[in-house]
C-alpha cells in the first residue's frame, strides 16, 4: 500500500519500552489521529516518523521505500508542534518563507508560493504584520502555512491547538481539516481530546 507504513514499531528509553509493536498505515490524502492520553507515545511515534529518534525495532517505509538511517531533511516531512517555533524576529512573509528560501526556489517563485499560502488560510494580506500583532488562532494559521510551504508528503502535527480555549480550538477544528483536504496532504494528527479526533479525523488510532 502506496503512503506511510509501520510495522512493529519499538522505541526504548532506559531499557522500558515507549512504544512496542505499533503497525499502522496512512494511505495517500489521508487525515488520521493518534488519539490517548498524556505520556502514551503519541509524539514519541512522530518522532520515530521523522526521524528525530532512532528505531530499536520495527520498520518505517513510506511509499514502499524503508526509511532506516535516512536523515530527517531528506525524508521531505513535515512536523507542526504545539508550541508553533515562529520566528519572533521575522514577519508573516518570513517565516513561510524561510522553508522555501532553504529550498533555493527564486524570489518570484518564493512570493507567489507564500500569497497562495496566505490566500489558502484567509490570511491574505498579512505578508508583513509582525508575530507579535497576530492572534492566537492567526498564528496557528500562520504555522500551518509555513508546515505545508515547502509542499510536504506527509504531514504532522503535535497537538496543535492544545494551548488554545475550547471556543478557539473548535473554530480551528473545522479550518484545518478543510485546509488538509483542500491541499491533498497525508497527515498525522496528534491529541488526547476526543471530540477533536472526531472533528479533525478520516481514520482515529487508540
Amino acid at each position: 500500500m502506496p503512503g506511510l507504513e509501520l510495522t512493529n514499531v519499538g522505541k526504548a528509553f532506559d531499557n522500558a519500552f515507549a512504544i512496542r509493536d505499533v503497525s499502522l498505515n496512512v494511505g495517500p490524502g489521508e487525515l488520521a489521529c493518534l488519539l490517548g492520553p498524556s505520556g502514551c507515545g503519541k509524539s514519541t511515534l512522530l518522532r520515530l516518523i521523522a526521524g528525530l529518534e532512532h528505531l530499536d525495532a520495527g520498520s518505517v517505509l513510506y511509499d514502499g521505500v524503508d526509511l532506516r538511517g535516512a536523515e530527517p531533511h531528506t525524508r521531505g516531512f513535515g512536523l507542526m508542534f504545539q508550541d508553533l517555533a515562529l520566528f519572533p524576529h521575522m514577519d508573516v512573509f518570513g517565516n513561510l518563507g524561510f522553508g522555501l528560501r532553504m529550498q533555493h526556489l527564486t524570489r518570484s517563485a518564493i512570493n507567489a508560493r507564500v500569497d497562495e499560502l496566505l490566500a489558502l488560510v484567509d490570511l491574505a494580506g498579512y505578508a508583513r504584520r509582525k508575530v507579535h500583532e497576530l492572534s492566537g488562532g492567526e498564528r496557528q494559521r500562520v504555522a500551518l502555512a509555513r508546515s505545508l510551504a515547502p509542499s510536504p508528503k506527509l504531514l504532522m502535527l503535535d497537538e496543535p491547538l492544545g494551548s488554545l480555549d475550547r471556543v478557539l480550538r473548535e473554530s480551528l477544528q473545522t479550518q484545518i481539516r478543510a485546509i488538509l483536504k483542500q491541499v491533498g496532504v497525508t497527515a498525522i494528527y496528534v491529541t488526547h481530546d476526543r471530540d477533536e479526533a472526531f472533528a479533525i479525523a478520516d481514520t482515529i488510532v487508540i
